[in-house]
């Protein structure tokens, strides 16, 4: 262990020691140099002989140190004094994840998807550089007090994989992929996997294997089917579990193939949480083993292209026929093995009889299928020729859309029924008798019953153009919930207990009571009380009064604290006697990301309490944005995704346009389509409806704005096929500043 004050390499001050891990000690350091304070990793010294492993050390934190991303923590040096081999960070103010999750218990559904997307965006962005982590993990995830997710360790796990390194030093089993525990080879999907481990664990508080020994664990990997983690969270999204579950696949050819595609489920799931769209694979665990013929694996290779899905199985087909280890646990009889050696000894001539009849048989039935088919179209084109809907040249005769009739505005106008208090079979019958389309958008707490509708976005009885989607809301029932204990909590972390308990949380402060000596009973930026109190049960989506404590009443002349080089939530709480804090973001190359520059009124003068008090803090890989007045409190929780409805984005970096076109999507049938728009801002994703319920002419112009200096975006294009919409495709499209 280093002793505070020694200096590393001439330029790194050791402050204290803020964590250890199971190959190195973590220090809080000042770099004299840059003038500023980083995260120093220093190895422990039992690893210090092992040449190997040094150089491989190193190699790995040299190849990590070029990545530069914002959900990921960057690396800034490499290198050893005196035997002393460290690494020097970007130093995080914040907890793990793991800490955030053994707080909390688990995490809100959006909350957890947007710390997946960040963690997958700094996943993906290594991947693409040719590094992969290793050792995913919640421990390796941090979560700034800013709300900003970044993921760290990259390369340790790789050096340390190819040592005689004990478990509990590589880390936590409870993440690691079958090939990782099988001591296979692991690439990026070992990572999608661990990723997937760890979003279960953010949505059900426990991980799905777990046991008394390493072994026991890694045996599970292996063997064990997980329990479905909406078993453990009944109201986990639809989409959200598939994802989880595609991640987690044994077989890495039915895990996604890419990060991104991950990241494009995920942000989807945000836009339709119920929506069956993500592709899984299903095994039938129950199966024996069945001994594929080469003449029907042929078949299989040559059957031809029906739909994007089929194309995707037969991918799937060819990276099963790639896969060198079993993943199939199931006994099976051993008639079966002699039969598969005595096939693979004798050659293709060699065919069982009872397998050439097989074939025979079915040369027949296709040939009668065949002969059926050709019957039928036969039969088609008589009755065709004969009602005139087939002409002399044999060219079918199709309307073309532009000689129908107009048909008047009215006459395309339906009236919107009540889907309150109706199930989703009922509704879905009624919408599609009233020629409209339906999307169940999620649960709420009401005071209807569990499982009926309680809430739509259109009101009953206005009118409408035909086939408009009609979105709605399924009640849970009441929901009845104690009321959370804040008292010594501050107010932003008393205003995060209650928003997660379901409650809509009113913030507003008063001066504190005093005790005979003159003193506040509550110091400023705390918990005072709330209305109604703690152990008050209450329904979900009740709003809680929470008030903070100003502590002592000094009038309109109070001194002003130091909160310079505080972190901006210590800064506010601080600060809790102002009434109003306006916080302004500005880019510092000198101030960590989320510390505080400077304030007005500046620290120790004497000002009024009841004014606007600013304070002013650093932002290194963000855009400096408005000051927001607060009232001590964060305007919304970490983790939600902002929705706008085609709200034109013009700020300070101006208006920014994306012209490009679309081709036509595969599959399109020439019915309504809708476009949703997600962006990344500030390492939140944005979602934005472009177009809705509109029959396209292709190709397609896009005129589109998105959010101010924002150059990328994700496209998402669906149509609306028997009254629901599917997912045709998505694209990734790029944005200009307008002149």
């Amino acid at each position: 262990m280093l002793k505070t004050g020694i200096i590393i390499a001439e330029r790194y001050e050791i402050l204290g020691k803020i964590g250890t891990g199971g190959m190195a000690d973590v220090y809080k350091a000042k770099d004299h140099k840059l003038n500023r304070f980083v995260a120093v990793k220093v190895l422990k010294p039992e690893f210090r002989e092992d040449t190997t492993f040094i150089r491989k050390f190193r190699s790995e934190a040299q190849a990590a140190a070029g990545l530069t991303h914002p959900n990921i923590v960057n690396v800034f040096d490499v290198g050893d004094d005196e035997g002393v081999y460290y690494i020097v960070m970007e130093l995080i103010e914040g907890i793990t994840l793991k800490e955030y999750i053994s707080k909390k218990g688990k995490l809100s559904i959006k909350e957890a998807t947007s710390i997946a997307i960040q963690v997958s965006m700094g996943l993906e962005a290594a991947h693409s550089h040719g590094i992969v982590h290793r050792d995913v993990k919640p421990q390796n995830i941090i979560i700034s007090t800013d709300g900003k997710v970044k993921v760290t360790d990259f390369g340790i796990a790789r050096a340390a994989s190819s040592n005689t390194i004990s478990s509990n030093v590589m880390g936590s089993v409870h993440y690691s992929s079958p090939e990782q525990v099988r001591g296979g080879y692991s690439d990026e999907k070992s990572d999608i996997y661990s990723l997937g481990i760890t979003l279960y664990e953010m949505v059900t508080g426990r991980v799905p294997f777990d046991g008394d020994t390493t072994v026991a664990i890694a045996i599970k990997h292996l063997q064990e089917e997980m329990v479905p983690p909406s078993i453990y969270t009944e109201d986990l999204p639809y989409s959200l579990e598939q994802i989880i579950l595609k991640c987690t696949q044994k077989s890495v050819g039915r895990r996604y193939d890419r990060m991104e595609n991950v990241i494009a489920d995920l942000k989807h799931s945000l836009i339709e949480p119920q929506g069956d769209f993500v592709m899984l694979t299903t095994v039938d665990n129950e199966a024996k083993t069945v001994v594929i013929s080469d003449a029907e694996l042929g078949e299989i290779k040559h059957t031809p292209k029906q739909n994007n899905r089929s194309s995707q199985k037969k991918l799937e087909v060819e990276q099963l026929e790639e896969e060198t280890y079993d993943t199939d646990y199931d006994s099976y009889d051993d008639r079966d093995d002699e039969r598969q050696t005595e096939r693979r000894s004798s050659g293709r001539s060699s065919y069982h009889k009872s397998d050439r009849r097989r074939s025979m048989g079915r040369a027949v039935t296709i040939l009668a299928l065949v002969l059926g088919a050709a019957g039928l179209m036969v039969l088609i084109f008589v009755l065709g020729k004969a009602s005139g809907l087939i002409g002399g040249e044999g060219e079918p005769k199709v309307p073309q859309q532009q000689e129908q009739p107009e048909q008047k505005e009215e006459d395309n106008m339906v009236e919107v029924p009540s889907l309150f208090g109706k199930t989703e079979a009922e509704a879905t019958e009624l919408a599609r008798t009233s020629k409209l389309g339906i999307q169940m958008m999620g649960e709420k707490a009401s005071d209807q019953e569990k499982g009926r509708i309680c809430e739509q976005d259109i009101p009953a009885g206005t009118m409408v153009e035909a086939y408009t989607t009609l979105k709605f809301y399924v009640s849970k029932g009441v929901q009845q919930v104690t009321v959370p204990d804040t008292d010594s909590r501050t107010g932003l972390e008393a205003q995060q207990i209650l928003e997660d308990a379901g409650f809509v949380v009113n913030v507003q402060k008063e001066y504190s009571a005093l005790d005979d000596n003159g003193y506040c009973l509550v110091d400023p930026g705390y918990t005072y009380y709330t209305t109604p109190e703690a152990g008050t049960i209450a329904k979900s989506g009740d709003t809680i009064t929470l008030v903070i404590s100003r502590g002592v009443d000094y009038g309109d002349s109070a001194q002003v604290p130091d909160v310079v080089g505080w972190s901006k939530n210590e800064a506010i709480t601080t600060l809790g006697k102002w009434i109003d804090i306006d916080v302004v973001e500005q880019r510092s190359a000198d101030v960590p990301e989320g510390e505080v520059i400077s304030q007005n009124p500046e620290q120790y003068s004497y000002a009024n309490p009841d004014e606007t008090i600013t304070i002013t803090v650093s932002c290194r890989d963000k855009d400096p944005v408005e000051a927001v007045p607060e009232t001590g409190m964060e305007s919304q929780s970490q983790g939600t995704t902002q929705t706008a409805q085609n709200q034109p984005a013009a700020g300070a970096d101006g208006i920014w346009k994306c012209t490009q076109s679309l081709d036509t999507p595969e599959g399109y049938q020439g019915g309504a389509v809708r476009l949703e728009l997600i962006q990344n801002v500030n390492g939140q994703p944005t979602a934005m409806q472009v177009v809705d319920n509109q029959v396209l002419t292709f190709p397609y112009q896009l005129d589109i704005t998105g959010v101010s200096g924002v150059s990328t975006g994700e496209l998402y294009l669906y149509e609306q096929v028997n009254g629901e919409y599917r997912e045709l495709g998505h694209y990734n499209i790029s944005f200009e500043k307008a002149e």
